[in-house]
């Protein structure tokens, strides 16, 4: 097994880089339970994990790419200009002849849970390879971003691993969100994948229970204590409108309670939050600043519709900041 430093490498190292779906978002304009009549729709808007995350490093200043797959048609197209006009390198994003880019279709019910239709496994999200741009985007990041919504494509597995050996051939770093149902886990070799990813993350991003099954125990000590033992350098626990909690090494832990906002559209926050975190980290920031800044991100990307549209730059991140009330804890 690699043994890793624990610590996020610098920007000088190198670009962020993250393997993944690319897709685009098409949203319901009324409330109710799944797609069963005929409705008035938004969209397309750009999405997928590891494209939100990785366009909201590149609007933080960070040095960014990605390696995915889309399709020859217009709503290929919208992704690669967004990420590519927020400073994105998209030269290791595939074009796909035969397959259509992929999509979500989402619904909000009136409790405001989501119900979703996926396209992705045959779309041209589906279908990853290490090509020759992939490679060359590989040799020179300094950090690898997974999201465990990759496991499920095939061939990027291999992508995800290379990638992985590359950057901490030269001392770089790797962090890692789950973003999965633990019902999942069971599938094919999804399990063999997750345990690879917890042993080599320097950071990892979990919301909620996934904290306990990225640990394999219940309760949060318990599950701190495991992950920390298997040689995760830093925890980030994501708890959506309630916060974050940061468990870093001798049991040092910040807790943030968040921030008061009016919710729009809560897709992508939790993208935007890791993203914010680990680009502050990578810029000399301390867990703690970081971690304000992070939940700052996710509160102001879900109060504008749209995965993507409310990813906040610089000034914006540091206006929103200096004007919004945080929740008391």
């Amino acid at each position: 097994m690699t043994v890793h430093n624990r610590h996020i490498a610098p920007e000088s190292l190198g670009p962020t880089i993250t393997v993944g779906e690319i897709l685009v978002e098409i949203m319901a304009s009324t409330a109710g339970s799944g797609f069963k009549e005929p409705q008035a729709l938004i969209g397309p808007f750009p999405s997928g994990a590891p494209a939100i995350f990785i366009d909201q490093v590149a609007r933080l200043g960070g040095a960014a790419g990605i390696i995915a797959t889309v399709g020859a048609d217009d709503f290929g197209t919208v992704n690669i200009e967004r990420l590519r006009q927020d400073g994105v390198d998209t030269s290791a994003i595939s074009i796909s002849p035969d397959r259509p880019t992929g999509s979500a279709f989402v619904r909000y019910r009136d409790d405001g849970s989501r119900d979703f239709i996926f396209n992705i496994m045959h779309s041209a999200a589906g279908s990853i390879t290490l090509s020759p741009p992939a490679e060359t985007l590989i040799a020179k990041a300094g950090h690898v971003h997974v999201m465990g919504s990759a496991f499920a494509i095939p061939g990027a597995d291999k992508v995800i691993d290379a990638a992985i050996s590359s950057v901490r051939s030269r001392g770089g770093s790797v962090s890692f969100d789950p973003n999965v149902r633990k019902e999942l886990l069971g599938s094919g070799n999804f399990r063999s994948q997750f345990e690879t990813m917890i042993r080599n993350a320097d950071l990892l991003l979990p919301s909620g229970e996934e904290l306990f099954v990225a640990a394999g125990t219940d309760g949060e000590a318990p599950a701190v204590k495991a992950l920390r033992a298997r040689g995760v350098g830093e925890i980030v626990l994501k708890r959506g409108k309630r916060g974050a909690t940061f468990f870093g090494e001798s049991g040092l832990r910040y807790d943030f309670h968040g921030f008061e906002v009016n919710e729009v559209d809560p897709t992508g926050a939790g993208d935007a939050f890791g993203a914010t975190y680990l680009t502050s980290r990578r810029q000399g920031l301390g867990p703690e600043v970081s971690l304000e800044r992070a939940a700052a991100a996710g509160a102001y990307n879900v109060t504008q519709m749209g995965p993507m549209t409310g990813l906040p730059d610089i000034a914006q991140l540091d206006f929103f900041l200096s004007t919004n009330p945080r929740r008391a804890a």
